[in-house]
């Protein structure tokens, strides 16, 4: 990348947060972008596929994983693993889930600088949810281990919705949850099907590419991808963001 691109990439990344301005919530995403969750999924999958003898008894390598299974909700899960026997499907899922959760408890690990930018968000009063496909006995555990429970005002599932991500539902009952508008919030995901559900909701997407490939990332057009949350360019859009007053600090808003 040449330096004049890398420039307008840096401009373009700060327009998309600075037109929110004053922004007043953020939205996030859970597994894979509050905490690097995947990896345990992907473990619980390939275990329990593999003892049903699922593709021959042959393991699922991550490719699989990434195309069918990571950021999708259970029920189209279900589905693409089970097409002849949906409540099959929808049982294995329900067991890989406990399988899951207990997985969670001995090794889950929040995604790097999350702290700092929830001490930023906190400095400054924004209002914030986690809408996730997850079941909600999984999001609540996951946001319960990373000490988040108090922090976010709602959680917003996808099942509880009328259609989960990709579709922009989620997302929109995040809105009306916090009584935000999205003319003024933005989203962290780490999912293609995620962002693309944010984008659908109208509202300026950051993603992570904690285990999705960067390629498939892009397709969904977020506004910018970062690595973490220790991620320079990430902070550089949220130091411009203080210096335009595009953020209210609670003395502001009270």
């Amino acid at each position: 990348m040449t330096a004049l691109s890398t420039e307008n990439s840096s401009s373009d990344c700060k327009s998309a947060l600075l037109k929110l301005a004053p922004v007043e919530a953020v939205l996030f995403d859970v597994d894979g972008t509050l905490c690097d969750s995947d990896p345990l999924h992907y473990f619980a999958f390939r275990e329990m596929l593999q003892e049903i003898g699922f593709n021959g008894g042959v393991p699922i390598d991550e490719e699989f994983f990434i195309q069918n299974i990571a950021g999708k909700h259970n029920d189209d899960i279900a589905r693409a693993l089970f097409p002849d026997d949906y409540e099959r499907g929808l049982k294995f899922t329900d067991d890989k889930e406990a399988y899951f959760r207990r997985l969670v408890v001995e090794q889950l690990k929040p995604i790097d600088g999350l702290s700092k930018l929830v001490k930023w968000i906190t400095d400054y009063g924004l209002k914030r949810a986690a809408v996730t496909n997850a079941p909600r006995a999984n999001a609540e555990l996951m946001i319960s281990m990373l000490g988040l429970t108090e922090f976010f005002q709602a959680i917003i599932v996808g099942s509880e919705c009328e259609h989960a991500k990709p579709h922009p539902a989620p997302y929109l009952k995040g809105l009306e949850a916090i009584g935000a508008s999205k003319e003024h919030t933005f989203i962290f995901e780490d999912s293609p099907s995620g962002i693309r559900a944010g984008v659908a909701a109208g509202m300026p997407v950051i993603g992570l590419s904690t285990r999705n490939p960067e390629h498939l990332l892009m397709k969904e057009n977020p506004a910018f991808l970062i690595k973490d949350y220790e991620d320079s360019k990430l902070w550089a859009v949220l130091e411009e963001l203080e210096k335009e007053n595009g953020v209210r600090t609670k003395a502001d808003a009270a």
